[in-house]
């Protein structure tokens, strides 16, 4: 099956940009001594909010033991908060702590710092196409991902 310009386009775009995206996440990660592991916990606390240690389990799929051992590193290291779950005293929620919340937004501003010198090397007549056909993409996208989570 032959591929429209724009599906082709958009593939070569997302390989660039995830390819840059994972290599600096995975440097600002190990920059901290935190495994890819822990540093995904994270983002998805950040991503999600306050989460079950079974969620964490499932997203990951990890044995419990195994996202019990991870999330207990990231609350020794001060990155997570762990608390009882109030619905039930068996479960724990977990969420970043203020040290964690900074430190994820650390890293996203290092990958902003990459696409403002990116935009940098682009015209204002571009500049405005690019964000134009980006805001259509992020709106589809969400409405896609929202019949998705449903």
């Amino acid at each position: 099956m032959t591929q429209s310009p724009l599906s082709q386009s958009l593939r070569a775009w997302m390989d660039v940009f995830m390819h840059r995206s994972m290599r600096g996440w995975t440097h600002f990660a190990k920059s901290t001594g935190l495994s890819m592991p822990q540093f995904s916990i994270l983002m998805q606390l950040h991503h999600r909010g306050v989460c079950g240690l079974s969620d964490i389990r499932a997203r990951f799929d990890i044995t419990t033991a195994a996202a019990s051992q991870l999330a207990e590193k990231l609350v020794q290291a001060g990155y997570i908060e762990r608390h009882e779950d109030p619905s039930d005293r068996r479960a724990k929620k977990l969420k970043l702590s203020p040290k964690g919340a900074k430190f994820i937004q650390q890293g996203i501003n290092q990958r902003h710092r990459w696409m403002d010198d990116l935009v940098k090397n682009l015209s204002a007549a571009q500049q405005k196409k690019v964000a134009e056909a980006l805001d259509i993409l992020t709106e589809i996208a969400k409405d896609v991902d929202r019949h998705v989570d449903m």
